[in-house]
């Protein structure tokens, strides 16, 4: 992970929420920026497997953006921060398990069609006492 540390960005902002005098003066909230599309040191398949775990928080343009604001210093929101990017690297690395179809049971179709039978009585009753 030395390779990816050396491609992460730090922005140091003012953190939102209650914390008075503290949070009006001291940039403690940390924005880690990482190039998710432009990285070298991750494979195509990991890049895009991170791209769909972190969802919204990539931007249009590929960046991976977490932001980081838990704690009152700069030092322990940016290891925080690092911390949670590790955390979503190490999942984007595992490959997924494929899924191997299999046949319903015969109990999950009688449960299923028995499921069918009594919404369609109850829409049934429905109608009938209108008439």
């Amino acid at each position: 992970m030395n390779q990816i540390e050396k491609e992460l960005t730090f922005d140091y902002i003012r953190a939102s929420g209650p914390g008075g005098q503290n949070v009006n003066k001291v940039a403690t909230a940390v924005q880690l920026r990482f190039d998710v599309t432009r990285s070298p040191s991750l494979r195509e398949e990991v890049k895009a497997r991170l791209v769909k775990l972190a969802g919204k928080r990539v931007s249009a343009d590929g960046v991976l953006v977490i932001e980081a604001k838990k704690y009152r210093t700069q030092e322990q929101n940016r290891f925080d921060a690092l911390e949670r990017f590790h955390e979503l690297v190490k999942k984007a690395k595992e490959k997924p398990k494929p899924r191997r179809a299999t046949r319903p049971t015969r109990a999950s179709k009688e449960e299923r069609l028995k499921g069918k039978k009594k919404r369609g009585e109850i829409k049934r009753l429905r109608t009938s006492g209108l008439e």
